[in-house]
């Protein structure tokens, strides 16, 4: 467990002294988000973030494996490479900028590296049911939708400042403690080891990336993120026998996804592409309520963190007593997210938000 914490701590110091080098590069090459309708954030602020994720993370990774004397197996390997694929067309989009469809293609080229070297999804253990066994064709087929889908629904969810690298580092944590608490073998390790390095990488950036944001992710960083998630349910999570497998990566990620299935359906009711963007997301309606950037990302992370938590206790706890703690905490939650601020009481406060944010809106 300590060679764990050890390459932890390796990708988390190294995206500290990365990300300045790394929004400097942005800045150099025009790699910039300006503001616009349909965005957030007010100044012009530099991306590529994503490369110095990139490159925390596979610090962490080899510091593992040169400490621990570990062997890289084959889908370790798989995941490497295919997560440089996709990094690599994350950059170009963020400094050039790629059409919808060639960015579809990176993603299914990712994927396919990380299929074709063995990461796939061959069974799945649905709760009160049997193991339905995936014929080769069909586990290729579910692999692919599978990791595209966890690509999409991270990209998607980066909307706010510290979003999605906080969502990430929750979800990466909950998926490193179910690997190392149910499995052994060289897949349990590379899932574990994945995860814990993510944590350390999202971590860290959070410290140029929360709000007010000095740098920017990027897609490299997004769709980076998102393919190893997708990457490690299949290996450290969805191989694992247990009834709560599915359950886990699905409810760790469920605000980011549904947040993509209500985007998909909401743009194909309307008859718009379903890569047409909007300002119709979660965190856009909880800014509309008057909540702060901060406290939209805040909430945000307690949802997540509520429901990672409910998954893990699914699996490791049978005490009934947890059923209460997290009745108490969803009813607390929600009020917290569905009250205004001004309905809250914050001594006027909430009552500028809102005006502010109207304002902001209408600019």
């Amino acid at each position: 467990m300590g060679m764990y914490f050890i390459a932890f701590g390796a990708a988390l110091v190294s995206v500290l002294a990365l990300t300045p080098v790394a929004r400097s590069l942005a800045l150099r090459l025009g790699a910039v988000d300006v503001p616009e309708d349909r965005k957030v954030h007010e100044k012009t602020t530099p991306t590529l973030g994503g490369v110095a994720i990139y490159a925390s993370i596979m610090i962490g990774i080899g510091v593992y494996l040169l400490v621990a004397e570990y062997n890289i197996s084959s889908d370790m390997l798989g995941i490497i490479l295919g997560a440089t694929v996709i990094f690599a067309f994350g950059v170009v989009d963020d400094i050039r900028g790629l059409s919808p469809l060639s960015k579809v293609f990176g993603q299914v080229l990712g994927a396919g590296v990380l299929v074709v070297m063995g990461v796939q999804i061959q069974n799945i253990h649905i709760p009160g049911a049997a193991v339905i066994s995936l014929s080769p064709e069909l586990s290729v087929v579910v692999s692919l939708v599978w990791v595209i889908a966890f690509i999409n629904i991270i990209n998607l969810i980066d909307g706010l400042d510290g979003l999605a690298a906080g969502i990430t580092c929750i979800a990466a944590g909950s998926m490193f403690y179910f690997a190392t608490q149910t499995g052994a073998g060289s897949a349990f390790v590379d899932a574990a080891l994945i995860s814990i390095v993510i944590a350390g990488a999202t971590l860290g950036f959070l410290r140029y990336n929360f709000h007010p944001a000095s740098v920017f992710m990027g897609d490299s960083g997004s769709m980076l993120l998102g393919f190893l998630l997708g990457a490690i349910t299949i290996q450290g999570v969805l191989k694992s026998v247990a009834a709560a497998a599915l359950v886990v990566p699905l409810m760790a990620m469920a605000i980011p996804i549904l947040d993509t299935g209500m985007a998909i359906a909401r743009r194909i009711r309307r008859g718009n592409p379903i890569t047409h963007a909007d300002k119709e997301h979660i965190h856009h309606r909880l800014l509309n309520m008057g909540h702060s950037q901060k406290q939209a990302v805040l909430l945000l992370y307690f949802w997540t963190a509520l429901l990672c938590g409910t998954s893990l206790a699914l699996k490791f706890i049978t005490s009934n007593k947890i059923l209460w703690v997290t009745l108490a905490l969803a009813i607390g939650g929600f009020a917290m997210t569905a009250l205004p601020p001004i309905i809250r009481g914050d001594n006027g406060k909430g009552r500028h938000r809102v005006s502010r944010r109207k304002r902001e809106d209408k600019a």
